[in-house]
């Protein structure tokens, strides 16, 4: 077999992804709880100005409602620490239960915490505070990203709080229900300048409608996939998980691409576009690059999803 999905890793070695998002998010884990929190909540009150953040559904926030309840009869002191032990990673029965929420119910564990702020429900951050300064000069390089990459930022700063999985021993992953795919009627069929694959256009069309089922019979039984700055989630089963947690309701606008043999029968293609989340309005896309590695008999080996350092990356599809 020419390719391993080390190697994999290495196609299009061009593409310039968004290395400052990691970057930042390494700043940010480095501040204190207290700062951290500031800044989250500066975040969200500045960033609410431009971008539209939507409310989770119901069907999200079930699973976090004891939760929330809990947190919402304490008092102002008591919520405090609850958000500090979140930040500090603590063994606390409310950072075990967090631990195990997918990405989405944390994040609607933070709007509705955010919210109740506002309201005066949960403790606000004290009037006058200042951000130190190493807490003001990561919100100032939040500040110079652009929307999409300010939006992963700020959902990986919450989603990695909580205590630790890798020491929960067996546990249940908890996520909110997965939608129905949309009816074949209802759904639209996207189109890529340079690239009529059959698979990489169905991956699209399957993901926007959120046909997870068909979607992953795309790939080989070994197949894996690579999300922005992490390490390739390898097997069917597991890249289906993800798909189920992580990707519902994405909207997926691909716009160009470029097709090139590679070893073996094996096919390269990368595709540019933008991707909306259900989190974010219509006018926020992350500008996303697609590297699809296809076996001969085409299906999907690997698939590398890349934030892309800017715009301009839109229209980078050289070797």
């Amino acid at each position: 077999m020419p390719f391993t999905i080390d190697s994999a890793r290495g196609i299009f070695p061009d593409t310039l992804s968004a290395d400052t998002v990691p970057a930042t998010i390494a700043r940010f884990v480095q501040l204190s709880a207290e700062d951290q929190l500031a800044l989250i909540w500066f975040a969200y009150l500045e960033m609410g100005k431009t971008i539209t953040i939507a409310a989770p559904g119901a069907a999200n926030m079930v699973f976090a409602e004891e939760t929330m309840n809990q947190i919402r009869q304490m008092s102002f002191r008591e919520q405090s620490q609850v958000m500090c032990d979140l930040a500090n990673r603590a063994d606390t029965p409310i950072c075990r239960t967090y631990a195990t929420w997918s990405a989405n119910i944390k994040l609607g564990f933070w709007y509705q915490l955010g919210q109740w702020m506002e309201q005066g429900i949960v403790a606000p951050i004290p009037e006058g505070y200042r951000l130190s300064a190493n807490a003001s000069a990561v919100l100032q390089a939040i500040r110079d990203l652009d929307a999409g990459q300010q939006i992963t930022v700020l959902r990986n700063a919450v989603v990695d709080m909580g205590f630790d999985t890798n020491k929960l021993g067996s546990y249940s992953r908890v996520a909110e229900p997965v939608v129905v795919p949309k009816e074949i009627a209802e759904r639209a069929k996207v189109t890529i300048e340079g690239v009529d694959n059959a698979t990489v256009l169905s991956y699209m069309n399957n993901l926007n409608a959120n046909d997870f089922d068909a979607l992953i019979a795309l790939f080989t039984p070994d197949g894996a996939l690579q999300p922005p700055f992490q390490r390739p989630i390898v097997g069917k089963d597991a890249v289906y998980r993800f798909f189920r947690e992580d990707c519902q309701n994405l909207r997926l606008i691909p716009e160009r691409g470029i097709v090139e043999p590679a070893e073996d029968g094996y096919t390269q293609i990368k595709v540019t576009g933008k991707v909306q989340t259900p989190w974010f309005g219509a006018g926020v896309g992350m500008n996303m690059a697609w590297r699809f590695l296809l076996n001969p008999e085409n299906k999907i080996y690997f698939v590398a999803i890349d934030l892309l350092a800017s715009p301009k990356e839109l229209l980078n599809l050289a070797r």
